[in-house]
């Protein structure tokens, strides 16, 4: 393997040469690939765009969702019978217009699933959310843990 470039001639096709003009994808056969994204399959590329941060404070379990640009009606927050919060929605394609010409589209739509198994300290009928600023929250409140009472029993003899 030479370390010069041949600008004559043969195409370097080799990904552990540094001078080869092919791109590595390491997510090359996963269903998410930048190559899928590229070719228009903007289902998948809304899943995985859809970033939820999950955090425990100690009154209730917090998550955030980064959805900029959808409506509160464009999201559905629901929770099912076996402590599993799902977020989901859809993000809608914008409409063409023949007399406009589009450049680049880095934008996501779609469908969106999120979904979490929460712990059992969960207080799953007091689940609420908020629309503020393309963030979505959800709090879950926690069941709270009561100390057990200790009671010192004296020692005879």
């Amino acid at each position: 393997m030479s370390l010069i470039p041949s600008f004559f001639g043969s195409r370097r096709t080799n990904i552990l040469d540094p001078f080869s003009l092919e791109i590595w994808d390491p997510f090359k056969d996963f269903p998410f690939s930048s190559e899928s994204q590229s070719s228009g399959s903007g289902e998948t590329s809304a899943l995985v765009n859809t970033r939820v941060d999950w955090k425990e404070t100690p009154e209730a379990h917090v998550f955030k969702a980064d959805l900029p640009g959808l409506k509160k009606e464009e999201v559905k927050v629901e929770v099912e019978d076996d402590r599993v919060l799902q977020i989901s929605g859809e993000r809608k394609v914008d409409k063409e217009e023949k007399k406009e010409t589009w450049h680049r589209v880095e934008r996501s739509s779609g469908k969106f699933l999120r979904r979490f198994r929460l712990p059992e300290n969960a207080k799953m009928d007091q689940v609420k959310a908020a629309m503020e600023n393309g963030v979505l929250t959800v709090t879950v409140p926690k069941v709270e843990v009561k100390e057990p009472d200790v009671k010192s029993i004296e020692i005879s003899g």
